[in-house]
């Protein structure tokens, strides 16, 4: 038996010192230490055996027992180092790595980034918010801004009828018979909103889009203060260099009106094809509040006057940023969004 002992531990020691992971130390602790294993069933053995071979063998086993243990532990200390070295470089982190971009974060449309430069603008001389309802009464989207039954404006393939009394409003000018309505003047409103027209789409035309109004009512306020606040606006939004005109122009509601224009953003005021060689953009339209208007509203146009002006969002982002297709700003299509 003592002969087979150390077979056992040599042949144990060189297993061990084969052993690649825990798995393999783990079957070797089974198969010879176990409680079945040949260590085990040799110590089993000794009962055939005199005293004192009992003896000198227990001592014997005991001490390759010992032996063994000791270098179990070793070998599993050793390849506990060796699988820990391998996890750590397979999950090592190089500072030095540029850092991977995580999910893109969320921006604000063009529109939307416009609409907030025109409403600081405005807020900064003095404006408020005022908003209305996109569905609409006949009577504040037509006849109180003197828009008579016979206008062409309320023709059927120009405006949404919900019904006989209600549509989608054409403009947000029905703000200002409401704002006449219900706010003490003298006030200062902007009035922004999505605005509905019968428009077939194209690369300049959509049947939705979002207009600004901006309606300041006074007592000595004139068309030379609504050219003041234009060009203050002009300036903020699109810088100092660009430059300001009036053109004459009509609309039921101002009296006189005008067309605003800017020089081309583009060309400088050179001529282009953007501004169609003439170096000049229309931006808006503006007047001074038709009397019937303020008449119409229960305020007496003798006491008071209002100057308006109404401005396309997505008129000024086209020419903020050189957008020539109006669809792009309604199709949500993240190549086109990224780039604001």
């Amino acid at each position: 038996m003592t002969e087979a002992l150390e077979k056992i531990r040599q042949e144990t020691l060189a297993r061990l010192q084969a052993a690649r992971d825990g798995a393999e130390l783990d079957e070797i602790n089974v198969s010879i230490l176990g409680r079945n294993g040949a260590l085990t069933g040799i110590l089993r053995g000794m009962s055939q055996l005199s005293k004192d071979e009992r003896a000198k063998l227990g001592q014997a086993a005991n001490t390759v027992k010992k032996e063994l243990e000791a270098e179990l532990a070793k070998r599993k200390a050793v390849i506990g180092e060796k699988m820990q070295a391998l996890r750590f470089e397979k999950e090592a982190l190089d500072v030095t790595e540029p850092g991977k971009p995580g999910r893109a974060l969320g921006r604000l449309h063009p529109m939307t980034q416009t609409y907030r430069e025109i409403r600081d603008a405005l807020v900064g001389m003095g404006f408020t918010t005022y908003e209305g309802p996109e569905v609409e009464y006949d009577d504040y989207n037509f006849t109180k801004l003197n828009l008579p039954l016979d206008h062409p404006a309320r023709d059927m393939q120009d405006t949404f009828y919900v019904n006989d009394r209600v549509v989608l409003r054409t403009h947000t000018s029905p703000c200002e018979a409401r704002a006449l309505l219900n706010v003490k003047p003298p006030f200062r409103l902007i009035m922004p909103g999505r605005v509905f027209r019968v428009d077939e789409v194209d690369a300049s035309h959509s049947p939705v889009f979002m207009q600004i109004e901006g309606f300041v009512v006074d007592r000595e306020i004139t068309l030379a203060d609504l050219k003041g606040i234009l060009l203050t606006f002009i300036h903020a939004v699109f810088g100092d260099d660009v430059r300001m005109r009036f053109r004459p122009s009509y609309f039921p509601f101002t009296e006189p009106s005008a067309e605003v224009d800017i020089s081309c953003t583009l060309c400088g005021g050179k001529g282009c094809r953007a501004c169609k060689g003439t170096g000049w953009l229309e931006i808006l339209g503006c007047g001074v509040s038709n009397p019937h208007i303020i008449e119409n509203c229960g305020l007496d146009p003798k006491e008071w006057k209002g100057v308006a002006f109404g401005v396309g969002v997505d008129r000024i982002t086209n020419l903020k940023h050189g957008i020539t297709d109006i669809r792009l700003e309604y199709e949500n299509d993240a190549r086109f969004l990224r780039q604001f």
